[in-house]
């Protein structure tokens, strides 16, 4: 006998079902996923293998997939090139209906060789992600490290600049006057299972070229990979999953970057990197939150005329190359004698008596000898100075030759999508090149109060993205020779940035 529903018993009754649908599409839901991408045959060490890992974040009918991969871009310079980023989106939106816009993927920008099927590889860590989601509670927070980088921008005497790279030559010590700034913020969501309280997974996002290698030079995820090992074998019972945004990184460098006295490795730099997280993540108290946002959309960006430039470059290096005088040195007596005269600056040639011989009897031999072999020097020492300069402006003009080559090629302008994501308090923007850390630093100071991240490296790569007063050091240094945007480009998109910011919090 079916019992009679009374009035009140069917209101209780739909209250009970509204109730349960609300919270189920209010909870916060958290899967995550991962595929190691290390290339076969290249070996990497011990568990610091590459990974493509995917967190999908959903509340209702919002979702985020937030897709990390460990390689050095997407769509260029590295194997993973174009349509990878659209294929992927367009085989999730078929299996799993997720808007591809709603797909976020950053590049920790370490320079190891992954698999060439990266592309099924990431779509099946997506999926992974999307089929394990569980409700969760989260919250964010904000860590701090400052020993593990330093800016790779050199501001020189003559007002112009340079950046430390392998490619060639520092400038000389006396040439230079200070060095740019850094970022030590580490932004972090930590998300705990609803069911058991168990961390469940953790986002941090930091600012720094993960070039710093291993030993042997084997394939490696670098830094990020050994902070990202710390934190998955000390957060809770080890089967949370780190996940690594990299930030502002364009003219950022491991310290000790050409540090010649001892072996290059990444792990002690990633180990402070992940203690720093772990550290700011103890200071987290999970709960549910409200805020599960993004919004996306496409900036027309104006590309550089770099023929001016190229112009005047090529004049440069034309005086340089007619500065270059025979001397009477050659290397093999260049050097001894370089290092005799600055052992023993005072009485180089001989011992101290016989230039108070000299002294005694009014002659200056000794003196007259110094005189022209520091005159010796000194010429050889402008030629190596000289020659250094002209590898530098050289390697710098072949980038803007190539990208003047594109430019006059495709046109005016280039696409550029900028994303803008709420998780909580945690607000991140990204772009889709290696903006340098004066641009993060901005948008911070705009942001006030408000907890906020820019992440470069992210659903694409066109190059480097340094500020409008950088780049009036086109062919001085990488980040402002190797970008195809014209100065216009920073103003533009701070302002969209600003904007999708506004978005997100209303």
């Amino acid at each position: 006998m079916i019992p009679k529903l009374t009035i009140p018993g069917l209101l209780a009754l739909v209250c009970l079902l509204y109730t349960a649908n609300f919270s189920q599409a209010t909870d916060l839901l958290a899967g995550v996923g991962k595929v190691e991408i290390t290339r076969k045959g290249a070996p990497a060490e011990g568990s610091n293998r590459l990974w493509a890992k995917a967190l999908v974040l959903s509340r209702g009918e919002t979702n985020i997939v937030i897709v990390t991969l460990d390689v050095v871009a997407i769509d260029e310079i590295s194997s993973v090139r174009a349509p990878f980023l659209e294929n992927v989106r367009a085989t999730v939106r078929e299996s799993l209906g997720i808007d591809p816009k709603s797909i976020v993927v950053n590049a920790s920008h370490c320079h190891g060789v992954v698999e060439p099927n990266i592309e099924k590889q990431t779509v099946d860590t997506i999926t992974a992600a999307w089929n394990n989601r569980v409700p969760v509670k989260a919250g964010t927070g904000v860590g701090f490290e400052n020993r593990i980088q330093e800016n790779r921008r050199l501001k020189l005497k003559n007002g112009t600049g340079a950046d430390v790279r392998h490619a060639y030559s520092l400038p000389p010590n006396d040439a230079i006057a200070a060095v740019g700034p850094i970022d030590p913020e580490i932004g972090t969501v930590k998300l705990d299972r609803a069911d058991t309280g168990k961390p469940h997974a953790l986002l941090y996002q930091f600012a720094v070229h993960p070039i710093r290698g291993i030993p042997d030079g084997g394939n490696t995820a670098d830094l990020v990979g050994f902070a990202s090992r710390v934190i998955e074998s000390n957060l809770g019972d080890g089967t949370a999953m780190a996940f690594f945004l990299q930030g502002c990184g364009g003219d950022i460098n491991p310290t000790d970057y050409k540090n010649v006295n001892r072996p290059r490795d990444a792990e002690r730099l990633g180990n402070l990197l992940g203690l720093s997280v772990l550290e700011a993540t103890r200071k987290i108290k999970t709960a549910e939150i409200s805020e599960l946002k993004l919004r996306n959309e496409t900036l027309a960006l104006p590309r550089a005329d770099l023929k001016p430039r190229i112009l005047e470059m090529e004049n440069e290096i034309d005086i340089l190359r007619k500065s270059l005088r025979g001397t009477t040195l050659d290397f093999d007596t260049f050097i001894p004698l370089y290092l005799k005269y600055h052992v023993n600056s005072g009485f180089p040639s001989e011992k101290a008596q016989r230039y108070l011989q000299d002294d005694l009897i009014i002659r200056n031999d000794w003196q007259t000898l110094d005189q022209d072999n520091r005159k010796a020097i000194d010429a050889y020492v402008q030629n190596i100075r000289t020659m250094e300069e002209l590898t530098r402006k050289q390697i710098n003009l072949a980038l803007l030759k190539k990208h003047q080559s594109v430019t006059d090629q495709t046109g005016k302008t280039v696409a550029a999508e900028v994303v803008a994501l709420r998780i909580g308090d945690f607000r991140l923007v990204t772009f889709p090149a290696e903006l340098t850390v004066q641009i993060g630093l901005k948008i911070k100071a705009a942001q006030q109060n408000r907890s906020t991240f820019v992440s470069g490296y992210t659903n694409g790569y066109l190059y480097y993205a340094p500020t409008a007063e950088q780049l009036t050091n086109r062919g001085g240094a990488q980040e402002d020779s190797d970008c195809v945007f014209a100065k216009e480009w920073e103003s533009l998109f701070l302002q969209k940035a600003g904007e999708l910011l506004d978005q997100i919090d209303n």
